[in-house]
């Protein structure tokens, strides 16, 4: 069993749990868990449909057929209940309660976002382990919402 002291006793009753449904995410989604079992804690299970996914490079958005766009929104809000209703099936099968987010914006913007407005006490995401560096060139969620979160503490699972 593990025990969390944060902060000089702050108790860990709320996890939030991003996931872009990659492995590496699964992987932090079952930890949180088994850690949300023992501490008696409940999972927000989070996903968020980058708004830049919306944006056809090639093409300029003024000429962009209506009918093309939303094919591909309707696929990746799809996508997102699926990542977050896996999270929703470890936990029922785990017996933590549990509720799911999908959100469209920024990856990092809206994370931090819903750790404030669900009021977190933890946030447990997956890392591929990439390094400092290679976070800053290749953007990476977890490398961002670590340096543009205050407060919330941030377990981050490697793959």
């Amino acid at each position: 069993m593990y025990i969390f002291i944060i902060n000089g006793g702050f108790i860990i009753s709320i996890i939030l749990v991003p996931s872009d449904g990659s492995k590496t995410a699964l992987k932090a989604a079952a930890y949180a868990v088994d850690l949300a079992r023992q501490l008696k804690a409940s999972i927000i299970a989070l996903s968020v449909i980058d708004k830049r996914s919306f944006t056809i490079q090639t093409i300029p958005a003024s000429e962009t057929a209506r009918h093309t766009i939303e094919p591909i929104e309707d696929y990746l809000r799809e996508a997102a209940a699926g990542y977050v209703g896996e999270i929703k099936k470890l936990c029922d099968k785990s017996g933590v309660a549990s509720k799911i987010s999908t959100r469209i914006g920024h990856p990092v913007e809206e994370i931090v976002k819903e750790a404030k407005r669900s009021k977190a006490n933890l946030i447990v995401m997956g890392s591929h382990g990439s390094s400092a560096l290679s976070a800053i060139v290749l953007g990476s969620v977890s490398y961002g919402v670590i340096h543009n979160n205050k407060g919330i503490p941030i377990l981050i699972v490697r793959s």
